[in-house]
């Protein structure tokens, strides 16, 4: 019979690149395998606890996008470490009180084993004051960016959004983003490798930053 005050083996966080783990939990849609949502983008957001004043407004904003991910063709899912029942007792407050229906599954992980498995606790952690991180995993169950935000802070839905896009229309290695890049701006050129590129180039700059107009948002506009 195992151990179960052992510590958790040693778990590193997620970083860019890696394979999203993957996982079966109850969630207040039903029995939720991440690994179902592959062939689309995903946006995993965990949170600390239930009840709580940011998270609240956190959830009410994702809600009321959730058509702007659908459009961008990204399921949701949430997360927190708190179980299903007190999910169920949230998500009706919201409704009664806020107005909001949630309509993404948010998971139950009273063990903290997703959140052990994603990196979001160490293997020391019995509470989940750390678990406040959003994952982008793309269609093939990549983890393609993270954001980890401290209890206090709110996420922004606009950035959430934003940096989807961006990741989308990059994927392909076609273009770069630049500072505050949305959907139809400028994108950046991949930077020229060779030595003889950088000489040719007309100025000391066109060689490694060069914007242009998007021409696949245009044409995705006619």
């Amino acid at each position: 019979m195992p151990d179960t005050d052992a510590p958790r083996p040693a778990a590193r966080p997620l970083r860019i690149g890696d394979v999203a783990p993957d996982f079966i939990a109850r969630s207040t849609a039903g029995p939720v395998r991440l690994s179902d949502f592959r062939g689309k983008w995903l946006l995993f957001f965990s949170h600390p606890g239930d009840f709580t004043p940011v998270c609240t407004s956190e959830f009410v904003a994702v809600a009321r996008a959730a058509d702007r991910f659908a459009a961008l063709d990204c399921a949701l899912l949430g997360h927190s470490v708190d179980s299903l029942f007190s999910h169920l007792a949230w998500i009706r407050a919201i409704h009664d009180d806020l107005g909001i229906a949630i309509p993404f599954p948010i998971v139950e992980d009273s063990s903290l084993e997703i959140a052990h498995a994603f990196g979001m606790v160490d293997a020391t952690s019995h509470n989940a004051a750390s678990v406040r991180a959003a994952f982008f995993i793309d269609p093939e169950g990549i983890v393609r960016a993270l954001t980890i935000y401290p209890l206090s802070v709110g996420r922004s839905v606009e950035e959430l959004l934003r940096t989807l896009a961006a990741l989308q229309r990059t994927s392909d290695g076609s273009a770069m983003t630049p500072e505050g890049w949305t959907p139809g701006a400028d994108i950046l050129l991949p930077p020229a490798m060779l030595a003889g590129d950088a000489l040719a180039a007309k100025t000391s700059t066109d060689w490694f930053y060069a914007l242009a107009a998007d021409e696949a948002a245009k044409d995705k506009a006619k």
